[in-house]
């Protein structure tokens, strides 16, 4: 078996990196050496996987299917092995996450603390924003994102569903006593809109309804900011409408500093949280571990929203 493993690995190195020299480089093999493993491999087959010339290596149909299959299965091997080495030994190190500033302060940090009584050797720099932050360029080894999949995660990002997340609107029962209370979309063009300048259709200059956000209300508002925490307070102390998710407003909920709003209208259908990260990094046993207490934890959490 690790013959025909190494044979594998050669075949596909050879592929990625361009030669059989290559390949015996990245392995600690000598060319001549290589080159026997990927004749044994296609005798083995018995098929040829490559031609070769003295300047590259073309791939045969039936190289060009087993290569795809033979990346997966390293790549299920390679993660076994990282699994297996996070369990046997010391999680340690500095963890870097970027996080939802709201979110962030709200549930990620208490949780970090909890997580670090069990790993006492990982330090975590917690960064909190609210825009969608480039893990590779900025050096981020995962983020925490709320939103839905397709907006969140392009083609080169691997995401992991952790929580729903619903919505609401709220208002101070004062606002709702001065003004009125909504009933309808076409009554929102009445009232003082707190957007949300970093959202879309949770925004500045629209609000969506609907599961997909297909009914689409204009709006305005007397303050925009781009932190939805921020939003909340000020509709708490009497400013509007604040439309977003409901895990911010519900402690002012529950203190009766705001009260939600009905409409004749479903509000968006529910995104969720997910932890993101880069599909060209190789994760670590402390983002592996630390990932997986996110997935026991949050749910939990966002059984209460």
């Amino acid at each position: 078996m690790a013959d025909r493993l190494t044979g594998m690995e050669v075949f596909v190195r050879a592929i990625r990196l361009g030669g059989l020299s290559a390949a015996g480089r990245a392995m600690g093999m000598s060319p001549t050496m290589a080159a026997r493993h990927l004749d044994a491999l296609e005798t083995r087959l018995g098929t040829t996987l490559v031609n070769r010339t003295t300047r590259r290596l073309v791939l045969t149909d039936a190289g060009a299917t087993y290569l795809d299959r033979a990346e997966r299965v390293l790549s299920e091997i390679a993660e076994a092995d990282a699994d297996a080495s996070a369990q046997s030994r010391a999680i340690e190190g500095l963890l870097r996450v970027s996080a939802p500033a709201t979110f962030g302060v709200m549930h990620v940090a208490p949780l970090a603390a909890e997580f670090h009584r069990l790993h006492p050797g990982v330090t975590i720099e917690l960064g909190l924003d609210d825009r969608y932050v480039d893990l590779l360029e900025e050096r981020w080894d995962m983020a925490i994102r709320i939103g839905r999949l397709s907006d969140s995660t392009p083609g080169t990002l691997v995401a992991r569903r952790l929580a729903t997340v619903r919505l609401s609107i709220c208002a101070s029962p004062g606002y709702l006593a001065e003004h009125g209370a909504p009933a309808t979309l076409a009554d929102l063009a009445k009232h003082d809109c707190l957007g949300f300048t970093l959202g879309t259709l949770t925004g500045t200059a629209v609000w969506g309804f609907g599961r997909d956000g297909g009914q689409q209300m204009p709006v305005r508002g007397s303050l925009h900011a781009n932190n939805g925490q921020a939003l909340v307070q000020a509709a708490a102390a009497g400013q509007g409408l604040v439309y977003g998710p409901r895990f911010i407003a519900l402690d002012a909920i529950r203190r009766g500093d705001l009260v939600e709003v009905a409409l004749d209208a479903e509000y968006m259908g529910p995104s969720a949280v997910y932890s993101v990260t880069h599909s060209r990094r190789r994760l670590s046993a402390r983002v592996r571990v630390w990932i997986d207490f996110l997935a026991h934890r949050i749910p939990a959490i966002a059984s209460e929203w």
